[in-house]
């Protein structure tokens, strides 16, 4: 055998049928990658870079939830089985009741919010009047605002001794005014849908800030109203921002507290204030734990449908 020359050239990878030179392999670790390789090593510090922000999530969300549902778990009795604190939850009348009054407020000002909201929105976007700019700058810091200060203001206003109240007693004579809704579950519909209607204006007016108002001009110049433009070309176009503004509101409300609280409203049980009263009042913290794990598990529930309908209506 004849030994290599000195300074030859390096033997040339073999070529597939296309032409293309095919790589070696040898040496190589899984996927073709040497471990020393800068692929290899970029891989590891992404690794890195992402285990920090993991481990914060784990600890400060997914910890706490585990606790709950191992908490809901572990009855106060002894001889009592893992899954007797949900029978005894789901038997419940105060359960069903709070189960109705949740889902039932949920529902009515998520679809109250989203009436009002497209109306307002419509509004603001394209029927010129002073200060619309500053009406939707204000919307913005509205989404600040805690929750009961809504209510505040409107115990203020419809309360027992409130504004209304006043007025209607003083120009009667009455020994009393007739608002007394504020403490019922009209009172809780209400102020929900005062606090949250700028959640679904938000969304709104972002896409119709998006719109071509050369659609609005033809529909109009080929004889269309403004009910019929509103129909046929402003809703179609909404429709995502509208399913991601309800969306929205509907988990929020789910999980509402504040306002709940606030109002007064003692014959409105709601599952958050079932698992205060179950977890504060009562100290029964299986029983507390179950409510809660129910609540958790409608919410991410409702965000998957969200997320699959978000999917199809291309939101």
């Amino acid at each position: 055998m004849r030994s290599p020359v000195a300074g030859a050239a390096p033997p040339v990878p073999a070529a597939d049928p296309a032409g293309d030179p095919v790589p070696r392999t040898g040496g190589a670790g899984a996927g073709g990658l040497r471990p020393g390789s800068r692929a290899a090593r970029t891989g590891e510090a992404r690794l890195l870079w992402a285990v920090p922000p993991v481990a914060v999530l784990g600890l400060v969300f997914l910890y706490p939830l585990a606790l709950v549902v191992r908490q809901s778990l572990t009855p106060d009795d002894p001889d009592a089985g893992a899954f007797d604190a949900y029978a005894a939850v789901f038997r419940s009348v105060s359960f069903r009741e709070a189960l109705g009054n949740t889902v039932t407020l949920a529902a009515g000002a998520t679809v109250g919010c989203l009436l009002l909201g497209f109306t307002l929105a419509v509004v603001i976007a394209f029927v010129p009047f002073p200060g619309a700019r500053a009406v939707a700058r204000f919307i913005d810091v509205f989404l600040s605002f805690p929750s009961f200060l809504i209510t505040l203001a409107l115990l203020f206003i419809y309360g027992t001794v409130g504004m209304a109240n006043g007025l209607w007693t003083d120009v009667t004579g009455a020994a009393e005014g007739p608002f007394h809704f504020l403490t019922t579950r009209w009172g809780v519909l209400l102020a929900e849908i005062t606090y949250f209607t700028p959640f679904v204006m938000r969304p709104l007016l972002a896409a119709f800030s998006q719109l071509d108002t050369a659609q609005l001009e033809v529909a109009a110049s080929l004889g269309a109203g403004p009910a019929r433009v509103v129909r046929r070309v402003i809703l179609p176009e909404s429709l995502p921002a509208l399913a991601a503004g309800g969306s929205l509101v509907l988990v929020m409300c789910l999980n509402e507290f504040g306002i709940v609280l606030f109002t007064g409203a003692k014959g409105v049980t709601t599952l958050p204030m079932l698992v205060y009263g179950k977890a504060i009042l009562e100290s029964d913290y299986p029983a507390a734990c179950v409510v809660a794990v129910v609540n958790i598990a409608i919410s991410v529930g409702l965000y998957g449908l969200y997320r699959v309908v978000g999917k199809r209506a291309g939101a």
